[in-house]
């Protein structure tokens, strides 16, 4: 006589030695379900709850998506580009240098009409969804000083000084010889000097010299009075964090190429 015969029930558990069907296992899982989980909407409502923390915690502490506002970083940067900023570079008090590219916060004043709107576009709609993507506010520019630093514009071949080194730009800055006649600021002046820059701040400037409304447009040049001393300075408290990824148009997605202008630059005095 089989156990079958035995037992006419018949041997249902794994312990008994038989795998059991398909049907017993959802069978088994709905009663367990109905004993002590959750029901669906709550389950749904919690895992909502967990997406929402963690994009803030991961908007908060490691990455944060942007768009390129205006044409004032080109070449590399083109407007309304999409990029990730990193921010683990600050985590253990790391500081901001020379030749970043940072996005930072209007300090008051520096953003044209339009570089306030946000384009919509499905990239940024997504990401403004699940918090990655910040209300208006920001722009992105390169640091060409920090604390402690002088820079000037422009040695006898029209280039920028920094602590008296001539910045050897070539390969990323856009110009418009016809327009400034040096790589100073929109404004068309190029006979200045700015700094030494203060402590806890940086000055920066866009990579498309002759349309960037950047450090040098708040600069109270010679015999200008319609201006604030130290206007041109942007709190470090106000940067977000740096130039991580170029995460659309996709056929330029990548890393920001990184620059070597400054590197025979000394630190300030």
């Amino acid at each position: 006589m089989s156990s079958d015969d035995r037992d006419p029930a018949g041997p249902t558990t794994v312990a008994d030695g038989v795998v059991p069907s398909p049907a017993e296992r959802v069978a088994a899982a709905r009663q367990k379900h109905q004993r002590g989980g959750l029901p669906v909407w709550q389950e749904s409502l919690l895992l909502l709850g967990l997406a929402v923390v963690l994009a803030v915690l991961l908007k908060t502490f490691v990455v944060q998506a942007f768009y390129i506002p205006s044409e004032s970083m080109e070449p590399g940067l083109v407007e309304d580009d999409r990029i990730l900023v990193e921010k683990w570079s600050g985590w253990f008090g790391g500081e901001v240098e020379r030749g970043d590219v940072v996005v930072f916060e209007d300090p008051g004043g520096w953003l044209n009409a339009g570089e306030v709107e946000e384009p919509g576009n499905p990239v940024s709609s997504t990401l403004a969804a699940i918090g990655l993507m910040p209300d208006t506010g920001y722009l992105v520019k390169r640091v060409v000083g920090v604390e402690g630093d002088v820079i000037e514009c422009c040695d006898s071949e029209k280039r920028l000084t920094v602590n008296g080194v001539a910045l050897d730009e070539d390969d990323y800055v856009l110009e418009d010889q016809r327009v400034r006649g040096c790589r100073g600021p929109m404004t068309g002046n190029c006979s200045w000097k700015a700094g030494p820059v203060p402590k806890g701040s940086v000055f920066v400037m866009g990579d498309n010299r002759g349309r960037s409304a950047d450090s040098t447009v708040h600069m109270c040049l010679e015999d200008e009075t319609d201006c604030v001393p130290g206007d041109e300075f942007v709190p470090t408290d106000l940067v977000v964090g740096k130039v991580w990824l170029l995460l659309w148009p996709t056929d330029r997605f990548g890393r920001p190429d990184e620059v070597d202008a400054f590197d025979d630059v000394p630190d300030a005095p």
